[in-house]
Formats: structure tokens, sequence, C-alpha cells
């Protein structure tokens, strides 16, 4: 969502660097959407912002594109109309990860089933790098998010599926009896558990698929998972809500789509 000429103005003008984001607004002559764009992608960390107070900063902020009509408004490092200082409560570490990969596809910070682990454990489920311990025909419940899809055109119709989570990768063997019994969770799932055998050629571990479950819907949970979260809504409060999704609860959506080959 950052538009080249405008990162270019942004690196031209920053010589010794910005003091501020008012300071970076003036001195690149950048507008309120380059802004938050910046803010969007938590750039702001060397200016002592973290994304979610540089984002209520930014609003605060004429556009640069303004008529000179209300340039008087911001003079000095400050705006005149400066609002009062706010403290606004602290982001969750799911939020941070739903932020991160809502507008950079990735993130630093944790991999999304990292905070669905312990959940995932008490389901049997065990981590990609675990399977590297397991023996042959070893039955097992794998989960992580979809990478990758491939179904060959001398496979014979079998799929070939790459599960990612906070350890590693697992590679999933789909034979086409089984694909045709979970065809829509095979195509569809952002995160997929596979329950199934494990298989050894050498180095390279698989596990044969004999059922697959789509949880994606642990995804949408994410914001609420984190060091600082807080308590979830009670049933009571559910009244209370809009039909509008909460951009917090939806980290399903920005999770990276699998690369599919076919």
């Amino acid at each position: 969502g950052l538009a080249e000429a405008e990162a270019m103005r942004v690196v031209a003008a920053r010589g010794a660097g910005y003091r501020s984001i008012d300071d970076l607004q003036r001195s690149a002559g950048v507008t309120r959407a380059t802004l938050e764009a910046l803010a969007r992608a938590d750039a702001y960390r060397s200016l002592t912002l973290d994304r979610r107070h540089a984002f209520w900063s930014v609003r605060a902020l004429p556009d640069a594109a303004a008529l000179p009509l209300f340039s008087h408004e911001t003079r000095g490092d400050h705006p005149a109309s400066a609002e009062p200082a706010i403290v606004l409560p602290a982001a969750t570490l799911g939020e941070e990860i739903i932020d991160d990969y809502a507008s950079l596809r990735l993130s630093l910070r944790a991999h999304p089933l990292a905070l669905l682990r312990s959940t995932l454990a008490r389901r049997g489920v065990v981590s990609c790098a675990a399977l590297g311990e397991l023996p042959a025909e070893r039955r097992v419940t794998v989960a992580g998010l979809v990478l990758v899809r491939q179904r060959p055109g001398t496979a014979k119709g079998v799929i070939f599926a790459t599960l990612e989570d906070e350890t590693g990768i697992a590679n999933l063997v789909i034979w086409a009896k089984v694909f045709e019994c979970y065809r829509r969770i095979v195509l569809t799932s952002r995160l997929l558990a596979c329950r199934g055998r494990v298989q050894r050629e050498g180095l390279v571990i698989h596990v044969v698929a004999e059922r697959l479950d789509d949880l994606s819907a642990e995804l949408d949970g994410l914001g609420a998972l984190g060091a600082k979260a807080e308590a979830p809504l009670a049933r009571a409060d559910e009244a209370r809500r809009t039909s509008q999704a909460d951009p917090r609860e939806a980290g399903g959506r920005y999770m990276p789509k699998s690369r599919d080959f076919h």
C-alpha cells in the first residue's frame, strides 16, 4: 500500500532522521495515506511509537495536500490543535501478529501456531519438528498453515501438501481416494490438521493422510491471545456485538494464501 514515489520522498528528505511523524510529513511532503501505510507496517518504532499509538497520531494530522487556508494549523513540531495525551490499551501479541500479516504478510514476532500450541497439544497434535523423532508407520496428528498444494501430472491424482508451524514444516501425501473424501478441506483450508502414518524415505519424512480437518477458524481468535490478552467476553455480552466482525478477531483473513500448482 506504499507508493514507490512516496517512499523515495521519505528517503530523500530523511537526512539524519526524522524527529516525529509531524516532521516526516512536513519534510517529505507525503500524504496521510503514506503515513498510515507506514504506521500499519509498524515503521515508527525508531520514534518510540508502537503501531497503535502511531496510527492514532497519524489520524490527528491534516493531509499534506490540504488547502493553504488550513496551513496555519500545523506549525512547529506539533499541530496547534494537538489532542491531549491518552493511554491506549496495549495490543496483545496475537493482535500484533495479525496486523503484521495484514500489512507485510509475515511476522517476526511469533508464528501464529506458537499461540495455538497449547490448544493443539490438548488435541494430541504434535509439532512438525517432532516428526523426525517418531518411528515409521506411527500414526500421528500434525497441523500447520498450508504453504503449498501440488498435484503433479505424473502422480496419478496424488496431492502433495506442505504445512508449516512454529518449529518447521511437514510434508503430506494425500492419495486420490482420501482427496475425494476431503476435497473441500484440502482445497480451502488455511490451517489444516492431518491424521496419518509417518513415512520415511531416507532423510525425507512424509505423513500419509488418512483424515483431514479444517482448523482455519482457530486463526480467527488470534487477536485475543498473547501475554497481554484480556479475559474473553462472557456469553451474555455476545448480544452487544454488532454483525460486523471485530477486525482484531479476523486473523484468518490475513494469513498468506498457499502456493498452488496444478
